[in-house]
């Protein structure tokens, strides 16, 4: 969209004053070819270069990117060109030009320097569009629905990415890492249902940001409770045993509550532990704290026998996920 100034606003975003005659009226000054093209054009010019606003962060051209390249008035050179892995194109008589790294101005003043300095066009005006920024994404990682790479031309914030990658998963972890390309640094980010923080974490990515989602820890409630299933932790952290429960509806009246194991994740395998869950209910006894991947079984009352280890972690990597409220 180009933008025209009138001579008032133009002369306040130059910073310039124009000369002035014995009338106090102001007068043209004659400038050069070169000049007039880059006074004539600089709004056309930004935003074709990127489509992007004029707070965005500029896309740089990179090893695979495909470039429409226009010489005004010389179409023998002109055409497609794109980018080598050593971040080169190669054009008609002045062999290769290194445009890696260089936003599509940069590299279209590049290009014209070279056609100067090599004597071919006296005043090269050239054009770059380019078709496929392949370099200059964002990426997309873990728990999406469609992890990728997505193109940053225009605008894009946290949750536009994320809903273009198909959403979080149901084994999603409340929080996204972002991590920015050339910086050591990540940014650990929310994701929240209130609307407030929900703004606040909705940050602008730039072109070659990751946006990584981890998986959540999840504990699991099986047997007799009114919705057995696998629960996914939120970012605050752990959960007790008398939270999960409840989350899960509470025991079911075939519960047999002096029978509840826990299979605990160990670095070597499963522990099993015993306990009475009518206890810990009616805080006769200390709740205990549950670790990712915990096994809450709930035995149903009258049976001579139980579900062992192996068919407990068999169940829970089939059942159905629930978020925990809290």
């Amino acid at each position: 969209m180009s933008v025209v100034l009138s001579a008032s606003e133009s002369d306040g975003a130059s910073g310039a004053a124009l000369p002035q005659n014995a009338d106090g009226q102001s007068t043209a000054v004659p400038q050069d070819n070169g000049t007039q093209r880059q006074m004539a054009q600089p709004a056309t010019s930004s935003v074709d270069e990127n489509h992007l606003t004029a707070n965005a962060t500029p896309l740089l051209l990179g090893p695979g990117d495909d470039l429409e390249i226009t010489v005004y008035g010389a179409p023998d050179l002109s055409g497609r060109a794109r980018i080598n892995e050593t971040g080169n194109i190669t054009m008609p008589l002045i062999g290769y030009v290194r445009l890696a790294g260089l936003s599509t101005s940069e590299a279209e003043a590049a290009i014209e320097a070279q056609l100067r300095q090599n004597k071919i066009v006296n005043d090269p005006q050239v054009s770059i569009y380019a078709k496929d920024f392949t370099s200059s994404g964002i990426s997309v990682a873990g728990e999406v629905g469609k992890p990728g790479f997505y193109s940053a031309l225009g605008p894009h914030r946290l949750f536009d990415v994320l809903q273009l990658a198909g959403g979080t998963t149901e084994r999603a972890s409340s929080t996204v890492t972002i991590s920015h390309r050339g910086q050591t640094d990540s940014t650990s980010l929310k994701i929240s249902k209130n609307p407030a923080e929900m703004a606040a974490n909705n940050i602008e990515l730039r072109p070659g940001d990751t946006v990584v989602v981890p998986r959540a820890g999840i504990v699991y409630v099986l047997g007799e409770v009114t919705r057995p299933g696998g629960y996914v932790l939120n970012a605050s952290g752990g959960v007790t045993i008398v939270q999960v429960v409840a989350a899960a509806g509470g025991p079911t009246h075939l519960a047999a509550y002096g029978k509840t194991t826990i299979l605990h994740r160990t670095p070597t395998g499963f522990q099993e532990q015993k306990l009475d869950l009518k206890k810990l209910l009616h805080g006769k006894a200390a709740d205990i704290p549950l670790n990712t991947e915990d096994i809450v079984y709930v035995p149903t009352s009258g049976l001579k026998s139980t579900l062992n280890a192996s068919a407990l972690i068999g169940a829970a990597g089939t059942s159905a996920l629930y978020r925990l409220p809290y």
